[in-house]
C-alpha cells in the first residue's frame, strides 16, 4: 500500500461497521478492489457487513471464510467478497475465477490478500487493521485515482478518530 492517506482508531465493532458504511457512500455505486488486511479478529469482515449493509444487501451476511468467495447483487452492483485466508497456494485464484470477478467492473472485497502473492492487481483502496490498546487502528490507502477519490470523498461516523 505504501504510506497511508489517512490512519483511525476505531473504537468498537459498531464504529467498524459504520466506516464500512462510509466507504460505501464514498464509493457511490462504483466498482473497486478492496483489500482488507490484518490479524484474525481485528474486524474485517465486521467492516465487509457493514459495507454490505449500506449497499443494500439483506439477508444473512456470511463470512467467506469457508465458501472462498460470497457473491451479492447490490442496486445492479456484482459485489464479490473473497476470503483468501484457506487458499494454499496463490495459483488456487485462478481456479476460483478471481481474474473474471476482477474483470467485471463490479466491487471485489478482498480479505487476506496477501495470500494471493503477485496475481492480485494493486487496490484501489487497501485497508490494513490492528488491533490497538482502545479499539482497532486502520490505515486506509488509495492504489488508484478511483481509490484516491473514494478517500476524498470519506465522511468519518462517530466511533472513527483521525491519527495524527
Amino acid at each position: 500500500m505504501g504510506e497511508p492517506a489517512l490512519t483511525l482508531v476505531v473504537a468498537d465493532a459498531a464504529g467498524t461497521q459504520a466506516l464500512g458504511a462510509a466507504v460505501a457512500d464514498a464509493l457511490g455505486g462504483r466498482g473497486a478492489l478492496v483489500t482488507l488486511r490484518g490479524e484474525l479478529g481485528t474486524g474485517k469482515t465486521t467492516f465487509a457487513r457493514g459495507l454490505l449493509r449500506r449497499l443494500g444487501v439483506t439477508g444473512s451476511i456470511r463470512s467467506p471464510t469457508y465458501t472462498l468467495i460470497e457473491p451479492y447483487e447490490a442496486g445492479g452492483l456484482a459485489v464479490h467478497h473473497l476470503d483468501l485466508y484457506r487458499i494454499a497456494n496463490p495459483d488456487e485464484l485462478e481456479l476460483m475465477g478471481t481474474r473474471d470477478l476482477l474483470a467485471d467492473g463490479g466491487l471485489v472485497l478482498v480479505e487476506w490478500p496477501e495470500r494471493a502473492g503477485r496475481l492480485l492487481p494493486n487496490a484501489d483502496l487497501a485497508l490494513d487493521f490492528e488491533h490497538a490498546p482502545s479499539g482497532r487502528r486502520l490505515a486506509l490507502g488509495a492504489g488508484s485515482a478511483a481509490g484516491r477519490a473514494v478517500l476524498d470523498a470519506l465522511r468519518l461516523p462517530a466511533g472513527c478518530t483521525p491519527m495524527r
